[in-house]
């Protein structure tokens, strides 16, 4: 079983809109990832408008990669340098500690993490 930044069992990111570089609802990694899919964001509009300015535009549907087009409060795993770049910019969207990768450790610290965390959305998770 994968962990999480705390040390327990990784748990669900998302399954409404369905998420994870698997698409299997968790921020897994593993070697085909090289984007390193691990943090689990509530994706705010801020951040979203971010990203479009980043060059990823994570707002506009991509039915071909089974990708909806996210809004805002919705969950999602992100590329942990998207997320970092974020935070970096004052723009970091809440994280889910629970699931959000250990793997995330190695780009950044968990206190930065921890100053974004934020409850699991049962709605969406």
């Amino acid at each position: 079983m994968a962990k999480n930044v705390l040390g327990t069992e990784l748990a669900s990111c998302s399954t409404d809109p369905v998420t994870g570089f698997y698409r299997d609802g968790c921020c897994n990694t593993g070697a085909g990832d090289h984007g390193q899919h691990t943090v689990c964001a509530k994706v705010t509009d801020s951040f979203l408008e971010f990203s479009r300015r980043m060059g990823n535009d994570l707002s506009t549907p991509i039915p071909e990669y089974e990708f909806p087009g996210l809004s805002d409060g919705d969950q999602w795993c992100l590329c942990v340098l998207r997320w970092k770049e974020a935070y970096e910019a004052g723009v970091a969207p809440q994280v889910v500690l629970e699931a959000t990768h250990m793997a995330a450790l190695e780009f950044v610290d968990l206190e930065q993490l921890q100053q974004h965390a934020a409850d699991a959305d049962q709605g969406k998770a």
